[in-house]
């Protein structure tokens, strides 16, 4: 396809992005050190996928309550901090641009991640999931109830997050409320049975997320803030599809018109949910008319279908995940429309170079020629 539009730059708020490709958050669990703060891997693995027109960072923890998973870069810490600022220099180096992704796992955790102690979430019930532990993997268990009270202070950590994101360097931050984590887990009835004010109502199921936003507002323009969102997750992490799910999102998306936000990133389903009651099957062609600002899709584009999105005005940013992994250069071989290397998940969250920073790029492949 001549005059692709993935290849076409785009006004991301203040920020001008080159195209229109954006590498998606991808947790790849290669911080092997005592601060679990990124590194020189990270440094190198972000650094050769700065062309893409945004990278969207993998998911860093905004404090240890927020971790479920081994080997993951937080930022809650000065070590943590000080690691992404080398990661964001070497990306604005080769003239990239790259968000920071703050996350928060609740009940997709494990006593292992916290001294013994119980994971957390807004109410004691265990999603009947496995999570990737130390020891490899382990079935999760009944969370704790947060207190009230513990809320408002979980919200100060993502403010806290989106400062330290700012001091690292990042252009901006996604939220996670996505995938079956803690805003997820919030917004669906399965998981939320909570009688305060952050239960029973879709307002107040909700609320929790329109708090962190009106938080981190105070430490970073909101044109410099995504939100993601999953809406259709049905039997994963979890999460369950009601008749309450997508009255609850559409209320969600139409309310963050309210914010001024630099995207809004969406997942296709995960799995198929044609006989799903109440799921959506096609989110970018539903939500595309409720919000009126930047929408991001994901979820098995390629680049055919990924410009043809685009072209039918269904979204405006693309994000690709597994395609980045294999190819760094990705843009590139869009653009040349050549083949791509062909991803190996057995080295998705291992802990060294391999399958992380050694995939060859176009260039490479042709002096190997």
């Amino acid at each position: 396809m001549k005059n692709q539009p993935l290849l076409k730059s785009f006004q991301l708020g203040s920020i001008l992005l080159k195209n229109r490709i954006v590498m998606a958050p991808m947790t790849r669990s290669r911080a092997v050190n005592p601060e679990t703060a990124a590194g020189d891997l990270q440094v190198t693995y972000y650094s050769q996928r700065a062309s893409a027109g945004l990278i969207i960072s993998e998911g860093t923890p905004v404090s240890p309550q927020g971790v479920g998973y081994i080997n993951i870069p937080g930022i809650y810490s000065e070590a943590q901090v000080a690691g992404w600022q080398k990661v964001t220099q070497a990306v604005h180096n080769k003239e990239g641009k790259i968000f920071a992704q703050i996350w928060h796992v609740g009940r997709i955790s494990h006593p292992d991640f916290h001294n013994g102690d119980l994971p957390v979430g807004p109410s004691a019930i265990n999603p009947n999931d496995k999570v990737f532990t130390a020891e490899g993997f382990k079935e999760t268990v009944t969370p704790r109830a947060l207190e009230t009270a513990e809320i408002k202070a979980i919200v100060q950590d993502f403010k806290n997050a989106a400062a330290n994101a700012v001091k690292a360097g990042f252009d901006g931050i996604e939220i996670h409320a996505s995938n079956g984590y803690l805003f997820h887990q919030f917004f669906n009835t399965c998981s939320n049975q909570r009688t305060d004010e952050y239960g029973g109502s879709i307002e107040n199921r909700t609320r929790f997320l329109f708090e962190v936003l009106d938080a981190v507002k105070e430490v970073i323009d909101l044109n410099r803030v995504g939100v993601r969102l999953n809406p259709s997750l049905h039997g994963m992490f979890g999460i369950f599809v009601d008749e309450e799910t997508i009255p609850t999102f559409e209320h969600i998306v139409k309310r963050l018109n309210d914010y001024n936000l630099a995207y809004l990133h969406l997942s296709e389903p995960f799995t198929p949910v044609d006989k799903v009651p109440f799921a959506v099957k096609e989110i970018a062609k539903h939500f595309r008319p409720l919000y009126q600002g930047t929408l991001m899709i994901n979820k098995g584009f390629t680049r055919e279908t990924g410009n043809q999105v685009i072209a039918d005005g269904l979204a405006d940013l693309v994000a690709y995940g597994v395609p980045f992994i294999a190819n760094p250069d990705l843009v590139q071989r869009f653009e040349q429309e050549t083949d791509l290397n062909t991803p190996d998940p057995a080295t998705f969250y291992t802990s060294d170079i391999k399958g992380y920073i050694d995939y060859p790029a176009l260039a490479e492949v042709t002096i190997a020629v």
